[in-house]
């Protein structure tokens, strides 16, 4: 079995019945659009440079604590799983622990090469159509209303704040969805999130014309 399908049945065990928009098949998506990324900026990787691409893909929500209150269980099995494996953990791991839009929040961390490439796949996931289904699954899995134009967007947050602080569906385009395009690492990153921001934008505007 090639380190992807391993990938894949690892996460099984964790993210097959999320409903909040963190699922196997947002790791697939993300690890797809990752190696599309890297052939679009005609970056070449090394046989374990793509082991460690697609292990952060598919790894990166295994550990998310929004999704698990056994974050340190799990980074020990996903540790397991990397040396079993044979991948680098310290790269894989440094790109999962600081990938996260949160943690970014009010410093930027240096990510590697690879992880710029992941960091901008998994935020592309978060734009778009299928953008759209996940920030109103994860906004009803958190209790948030859609919309309530008496709730203010928040405008200057940490990550404590950016998690606890209740908020609303449509609030949560201003306050993160739309500012990844300027977040973007790469070439092709950068094109893509524009377009795909361009058709949230066009759907909160009819959103707010229907309101």
């Amino acid at each position: 079995m090639d380190i992807e399908n391993k990938l894949v049945q690892f996460i099984k065990r964790y993210m097959s019945e999320d409903p909040t928009g963190h699922d196997v098949y947002h790791s697939k998506r993300v690890a797809k659009m990752a190696k599309e990324l890297v052939n679009s900026d005609k970056l070449t990787l090394s046989e374990e440079e793509a082991k460690i691409l697609l292990s952060a893909s598919y790894l990166h929500d295994v550990i998310d604590d929004k999704l698990t209150e056994s974050k340190d269980i799990r980074l020990k099995e996903v540790e397991k799983f990397l040396v079993d494996n044979h991948v680098d953990i310290d790269a894989v791991m440094d790109i999962i622990l600081n990938m996260s839009y949160s943690d970014n929040l009010k410093n930027k961390k240096k990510l590697s090469t690879i992880g710029q490439y992941v960091q901008d796949a998994d935020r592309l996931d978060a734009l778009g159509a299928i953008g759209i289904a996940r920030a109103f699954a994860y906004g009803g899995h958190k209790g948030n209303l859609i919309y309530n134009p008496e709730i203010n967007i928040k405008k200057d947050f940490d990550k404590e704040t950016y998690r606890s602080q209740k908020s609303t569906s449509v609030n949560h385009f201003y306050e993160k969805l739309f500012k990844l395009k300027d977040l973007m690492n790469t070439n092709s990153g950068k094109k893509i999130a524009a377009k795909r921001t361009a058709f949230m934008e066009d759907f909160i505007a009819e959103f707010k014309e229907e309101w």
